[in-house]
């Protein structure tokens, strides 16, 4: 028979992920409120005809950050296992 764990809480957190062309690895930027810096920076990586500047200031090790929206492959949200 199977040894019954206890259950556990575990907290969780939203990073958002931004992968640039030419870099091997993404950026991981921890903020308040990823999902709505992910909805306003989506529509701008999707036109890419006009190269706008993005700045922001996220909480965690990167503290200030500054793209140009047409460097930017992709970008992604990832939920995280916290450590309590």
């Amino acid at each position: 028979m199977a040894q019954q764990f206890p259950p556990q809480q575990f907290k969780t957190r939203l990073a958002l992920l931004v992968f640039l062309k030419g870099a091997s690895a993404p950026m991981v930027l921890y903020f308040e409120d990823p999902k709505a810096v992910f909805d306003e920076i989506l529509p701008l990586i999707r036109t890419q005809n006009v190269a706008k500047l993005i700045e922001k200031e996220p909480t965690g090790p990167i503290k200030k950050v500054a793209i140009m929206s047409n460097q930017i492959a992709s970008i992604a949200l990832q939920e995280e296992v916290c450590q309590q």
